[in-house]
């Protein structure tokens, strides 16, 4: 019995590895047979749709890993639409905007998406943080605005709301979940900083080389009116205009100037100086006064991080020597770009002129309306959607203007209460950071926020790209810096 039933159990073994050998041997051929019609199918799609069709498989493709990608690490997702702000506008110079100007739109969408499912699992107690609350209170309050009697058009709300308030939500809420190291914060430092300073040499390339043909075309579709002064190009680079290069260009050279004196290694320091001396540059070739005030306020803003009463008077006597090197003088007015800068401070000029007549328009308008005319209704929107009204013909030249004129005097107190509560809130963090080289980079993006803020008074930059995605982030950060340094504390006392 024992040897039939060995001989039986060999018999079945080797029946067994006889149909394991088969199924390993057809295998390749089992593969051939599922990929065969997929070949088939591609094959027939290409030859029928060419180059346009080739391009949709890559981008089918590369949207499919990204989407792993973007499982794996969450946090992706805000790196990328930093990327995408950084570029969608000079893009849209030489393809078709289409959906690609939504890009923003989906990536921090779907990474909203993604990230539900995502392995990696959300830190949700810093979305409890006052930070976040007082965007969701304004978020809420640009969503009620779309009821807005005097808004006529529903359509022109749904794509002004993005800079407004949908953007900062959404970057914020991302940032804040998944952030949770100073690694990340490095990270966003660094990539703003080199695509910055790559930026400023596309604008040398338009300055000393000539504009390409896709930007001529840009140009000569109406920009030029704008961007051509005198015969002289103001340099605008990848960015929507030269007013966001130049307030862009100034925000890495102010906060690489003062990552300069952050406690890091020689090298480091002459790399970061390196890069504030050319976003100077950038701004300056930019031609656009109101970027002086990026640097200006902003130095002042990390003076009192400081809290180094020495630095202040110095500091303060530096910026006050350029301010009367700019205002008493005439030296150097010959060039171009200096002369436009000193106009900046002339109270007679009358492009400041214009901008104040403009806004006695929108108070005597505005009196009656204390929630305003409705997101969308003045500015690009405004002309794109409903041209010929009041909102939309005169111009704000503004951010807190644009505020002001869309959702009345009450949307402008809220507005200006989130971004004052912001600033405030990034000095009591930096107060609280004992790390030196975290305080160096919560106060150098400190300072870039407060040099955004100021000057978006005389430009419409903050609900921009790159701008606008710089600033959410850097409030997600000062929420996120006292956990980052009670990790670094922990590592060194277990040290």
């Amino acid at each position: 019995m024992a040897l039939s039933h060995s001989g039986h159990s060999l018999v079945e073994t080797v029946k067994c590895t006889n149909r394991m050998n088969i199924f390993s041997y057809n295998k390749p051929k089992l593969i051939k047979l599922l990929f065969l019609p997929l070949a088939i199918i591609l094959g027939l799609f290409v030859s029928k749709g060419g180059t346009s069709a080739v391009v949709i498989i890559i981008l089918l493709l590369f949207t499919f890993f990204y989407l792993i990608y973007l499982y794996k690490f969450p946090k992706a997702g805000v790196f990328t639409a930093l990327l995408i702000a950084f570029f969608i506008n000079g893009l849209t110079r030489y393809i078709d905007a289409g959906p690609i100007g939504l890009s923003v739109d989906i990536v921090l969408i779907v990474t909203l998406l993604v990230a539900l499912f995502s392995r990696v699992k959300p830190n949700i107690q810093f979305l409890k943080s006052g930070v976040y609350v007082f965007t969701i209170v304004w978020f809420l309050f640009t969503v009620l605005e779309i009821a807005n009697p005097e808004a006529r058009s529903k359509e022109a709300w749904f794509y002004a709301v993005r800079g407004v308030s949908l953007y900062q939500v959404f970057t914020l809420a991302i940032a804040l979940m998944y952030m949770q190291s100073i690694r990340d914060l490095r990270r966003f430092i660094h990539i703003n900083i080199i695509v910055i300073v790559i930026s400023v040499f596309w604008g040398a390339r338009q300055l000393f080389f000539g504009t390409d043909a896709a930007e001529n075309a840009w140009l000569a579709a109406g920009a030029y009116k704008t961007h051509i002064l005198f015969g002289i190009l103001r340099v605008f680079s990848f960015y929507s205009d030269a007013g966001q290069f130049g307030a862009t260009a100034a925000y890495g050279g102010l906060v690489a100037g003062i990552l300069a004196f952050g406690p890091f290694k020689t090298s480091t320091r002459i790399l970061f100086a390196f890069a504030a001396i050319i976003g100077i540059w950038g701004m300056l070739i930019s031609g656009t006064r109101g970027a002086l005030f990026v640097p200006a306020s902003g130095v002042f803003a990390y003076l009192f991080a400081t809290r180094n009463f020495r630095a202040i008077i110095i500091g303060s006597v530096f910026v006050g020597g350029i301010y009367g090197f700019l205002k008493f003088t005439t030296i150097a007015n010959n060039n171009n770009q200096i002369r436009r800068f000193r106009s900046a401070l002339d109270p007679n000029d009358p492009s400041l002129q214009v901008r104040l007549e403009n806004q006695k328009k929108f108070k005597i308008y505005l009196s009656s309306r204390p929630l305003g005319g409705g997101i969308g209704t003045s500015g690009s929107w405004g002309q794109r959607f409903t041209p010929g009204t009041f909102l939309a013909e005169t111009a704000n030249d503004s951010w807190y203007i644009k505020i002001w004129a869309e959702t009345g005097i009450v949307g402008l107190c809220l507005h200006i209460a989130m971004l004052v509560f912001f600033i405030v809130y990034g000095y009591m963090v930096i107060f609280r950071i004992r790390d030196p080289v975290l305080a160096s980079y919560i106060m150098a993006i400190h300072s870039g926020s407060v040099g955004i803020t100021v000057a978006s008074y005389g430009n419409p930059i903050l609900g921009q790209f790159p701008l606008g995605i710089i600033l959410y982030t850097t409030w997600a950060f000062f929420v996120l810096a006292p956990y980052f340094d009670g990790q670094i504390q922990k590592q060194k006392h277990s040290l």
